[in-house]
């Protein structure tokens, strides 16, 4: 997969941009702070429908407007596709495809396929369970697009099943409540086992391609491992196989039934859920040494890298058509890397179709990648981009100073 043009209107530091981007690498080159990971965010989000910087849409929107757009044209092998995307802070977000007449955004889920590697991957080790739910839900969201609908249905009965603990509380407990909760209970469940179903799918799916990529990039004779972890079962000990993931979408419902009613007291004096796949972890580990607090630095990335590479690896195998391959950014990446893995990680993402990269200084990007470049620039707090051979524009666009700081501090241009 690829784009051949990409339009930002009102997106973040973005007046009104078009790039045009060409099959292999890209590389997009300017000072911290300009606006280069503004493009990395907005290609992500026509593809996932979210920031993998900001969980709320106001931020994505440059200051003083309404309504950010996203506009694209997409490839995959023969076919093409105009995709665009409005983000409309405070009410729906809608969208057209080839220009047709707006749908939901969701309908855009599962055109465009796109991994991204980013500096924040490193939360996926170090960070709260809550960003490795994320991810693993992106993932499984991006292989099919239909379990979109399953998870905004999951966090909205978990909203309403959370407000009516909070009012039993409040108000004390009576049959009418029970009643009520059994039929939250029931939905929960329903859409929990397909969450918790697809998740464990997707890391069977994961698991032998982390442990690759891995050894790939660091060399190490330890084995990457992941495991789920949940409060319905027990965790066997010396294995990375949860007993969970032997079981259907049936079983997984009657255990969170089962698990609900016996947390049940528990709930009503905490007035919040405490069963459910929003509890969930996945540990990582190298060998059975957790990877969070035991890992070296370079280890940490080798994978946190590891796990952008296998879920890339899993898209091609789950669509290997022509002209199918997801659409891969690194965002500031290489400048976190020893010249060993940068190397490495050159190697691995070189049979993209197509390569999205952003860097400070090109002296970061391996040789190999530096085939066509763009110079990314802010003028008056305006993010421009030109072709890296344009002379620079005449007003001057140095290094970012105090102006280039941004009124709101969720209003950054790229860190």
């Amino acid at each position: 997969m690829r784009l051949s043009t990409l339009n930002l209107k009102d997106y973040r530091s973005y007046a009104d941009v078009e790039l045009t981007l060409h099959p292999g690498p890209n590389v997009l080159l300017g000072y911290n702070g300009v606006g280069k990971t503004n493009i990395a965010e907005a290609i992500g989000y026509l593809s996932t429908l979210g920031s993998h910087r900001v969980s709320q849409d106001v931020p994505l929107v440059r200051h003083g407007c309404t309504q950010a757009v996203i506009r694209a044209q997409a490839h995959r092998g023969s076919q093409e596709a105009m995709l665009e995307v409005e983000i409309n802070p405070g009410r729906s977000n809608r969208a057209r495809i080839n220009r047709g007449a707006p749908v939901r955004a969701t309908e855009v889920l599962g055109i465009l396929r796109t991994v991204l590697f980013a500096p924040e991957d490193l939360e996926l080790i170090k960070g709260a369970p809550a960003v490795r739910r994320r991810f693993f839900d992106d993932l499984t969201v991006q292989l099919r697009p239909a379990l979109g609908r399953v998870r905004l249905d999951y966090e909205k009965v978990l909203r309403q099943r959370n407000a009516l603990l909070k009012s039993i509380r409040h108000e004390g407990f009576t049959p009418t409540h029970e009643s009520t909760l059994a039929v939250w209970d029931h939905q929960l469940a329903d859409a929990g086992s397909r969450l918790m179903r697809a998740r464990l799918e997707v890391l069977a799916a994961l698991r032998p391609h982390v442990a690759e990529a891995y050894r790939q990039l660091s060399g190490s004779v330890r084995t990457a491992r992941l495991r789920y972890e949940s409060s319905l079962v027990a965790p066997e000990a010396g294995s990375e196989i949860s007993p969970l993931e032997t079981a259907d979408r049936a079983q997984l419902a009657d255990l969170l039934r089962d698990g609900l009613e016996g947390a049940r007291k528990e709930e009503r004096d905490r007035a919040q859920t405490l069963v459910g796949p929003h509890r969930d972890d996945i540990a990582f580990t190298l060998d059975d040494v957790p990877v969070k607090g035991f890992a070296s630095h370079g280890e940490t990335w080798s994978f946190a890298l590891s796990l952008r590479l296998a879920a890339y690896r899993t898209m091609v195998d789950d669509d290997p058509a022509d002209g199918a391959r997801p659409l891969l950014i690194l965002d500031d990446v290489f400048a976190e890397l020893d010249a060993r893995r940068r190397r490495r990680l050159a190697e691995l993402v070189g049979e993209a179709e197509q390569l999205i990269v952003t860097a400070a200084v090109d002296d970061d990007v391996p040789e190999s990648l530096l085939q066509h470049g763009l110079r990314v620039e802010s003028v008056d707090q305006i993010s421009q981009v030109s072709e890296l051979n344009t002379p620079a524009d005449p007003s001057g666009s140095d290094a970012p100073d105090a102006s280039d700081t941004p009124e709101h501090p969720d209003r950054e241009l790229d860190g």
